[in-house]
């Protein structure tokens, strides 16, 4: 397969270079960033209709504000499409969800095989544990620079929390930004914190808080490569795969 880059050049992107070379595929190149300089040996392309037009699978970890129009180019293109960008608005999220009816789309919040599993155990813990009784907070802390809050790591950890429960995240509500007379918890409601210093990779604990016990799970990424193979995995998943958009769970599963 011809794996291509979205912002090779970045964090991310030289990560991805060494572990598509790991997995024994084949480099397609990629696009650069604004002000950024090419990896040595690496083909660079012009622009993004280029890079997926050269390429079987592409690999964006780039931006939320790029997500819609690399998908837009997959679709125009023919080519899969594996997206990490976090944030993204319903314009975006409409544009993605409209080339994975062409193109199988693997889009995920967090590509590390261990949180893929943690969403698991937060829809199970949630179906047993009543929204009455067990109040759902989800803290989140990420390094300095990360722009958005928050995690959409963290907002899928909601989501499988409202699903165990029969409902959805924005039907359950949502409570972040704690800040002055709040007036008291609304019941089902589920909670957010976001902390943000340091060199964080990224730490999410969720907590199910009752009156009678507290049960708290946590999930910690110490390297970013994490993600970079799992994002891999994930291209070379869609090899011969017919349009969808999929998760992380259905790279898993097989």
């Amino acid at each position: 397969m011809r794996i291509g880059i979205a912002g090779i050049a970045g964090r991310m992107g030289r990560l991805l270079i060494e572990e598509v070379a790991a997995a024994g595929a084949t480099l397609a190149g990629g696009s650069l960033g604004r002000g950024r300089d090419a990896p040595p040996g690496v083909t660079t392309f012009a622009d993004a209709a280029a890079l997926f037009a050269g390429s079987d699978v592409v690999i964006d970890f780039t931006h939320a504000d790029t997500a819609a129009e690399h998908a837009r180019c997959a679709q125009a293109s023919g080519t899969a499409l594996v997206l990490g960008s976090s944030g993204l608005s319903a314009e975006a999220e409409a544009a993605v969800a409209a080339t994975a009816e062409h193109v199988p789309v693997v889009y995920a919040a967090n590509f590390a095989p261990g949180v893929n599993l943690l969403f698991d155990l937060a829809e199970r813990m949630a179906a047993a544990l009543p929204a009455a009784q067990y109040d759902a907070e989800i803290v989140e802390m990420h390094h300095r620079q990360k722009v958005d809050a928050p995690s959409g790591t963290a907002l899928a950890l909601g989501r499988a929390v409202a699903r165990g429960r029969g409902t959805t995240l924005e039907e359950a509500g949502i409570e972040s930004g704690r800040d002055g007379h709040t007036g008291a918890r609304k019941p089902g409601a589920i909670g957010f914190s976001a902390l943000r210093g340091g060199q964080v990779v990224g730490e999410h604990t969720l907590l199910f808080a009752a009156g009678s016990e507290h049960i708290a799970i946590t999930h910690r990424s110490f390297d970013r490569r994490v993600y970079a193979t799992g994002a891999v995995r994930a291209a070379l998943w869609t090899a011969g795969r017919l349009p969808g958009l999929f998760s992380m769970r259905d790279v898993l599963a097989g």
